[in-house]
């Protein structure tokens, strides 16, 4: 069953939203600790999903995923929460930040991946809240031009600059791109 037919029953049957949560909760939650820490990742997640619930009828129910909408939603409960964002900008400044998913290999792959990322701290110390946010949609969790766009509520186009602008930025501390330079 897709989320969008699990948020279209939940609005009569709100317990069917725990489907939700059960499907997109451990990567909301990663997301979360990726940017503000473990700590604050579970009150940061808790809250993401209970303004999820409370706002699933007006959920658009022409996208059958609804992970870009509970991204866009965490993104704004980080930005709204200064103290999550101050560790956060902290954190990507002393990468890399590696949170360990359940069941998670640590490969070689995995181990060179974190020691590149230890690089980019000078680049997040650059980069706007709005052009880190839409880096790590884009980067980290694996989301398409579209997806980040819906999950800040922007135009693909500005999604574009903004990667674009990120990549610019990278290239004049010399860093290599690594930004995923397909444009998806």
């Amino acid at each position: 069953m897709t989320d969008d037919a699990i948020i279209r029953r939940s609005l009569s049957d709100p317990a069917a939203f725990g489907e939700i949560f059960d499907r997109h909760f451990v990567r909301i939650h990663g997301y979360l600790a990726r940017r503000a820490g473990s700590q604050l990742a579970d009150d940061l997640a808790g809250e993401t999903f209970a303004i999820a619930f409370a706002a699933r009828e007006r959920y658009d129910l022409d996208y059958e995923n609804a992970a870009p909408w509970l991204f866009g939603i965490a993104t704004n409960v980080l930005r709204g929460n200064r103290r999550a964002w101050t560790r956060a900008k902290q954190m990507l400044e002393h990468l890399p930040v590696h949170v360990q998913e359940p069941g998670e290999d640590r490969s070689l792959d995995a181990m060179d991946a974190r020691r590149r990322a230890a690089t980019l701290g000078p680049l997040f110390r650059r980069l706007s809240e709005q052009d880190t946010a839409t880096l790590l949609l884009y980067a980290w969790e694996d989301l398409t031009y579209e997806e980040v766009a819906a999950a800040l509520d922007i135009p693909v186009g500005t999604v574009r600059s903004r990667l674009n602008r990120v990549r610019r930025t990278a290239a004049e501390l010399g860093l290599a791109d690594d930004t995923r330079g397909d444009s998806r």
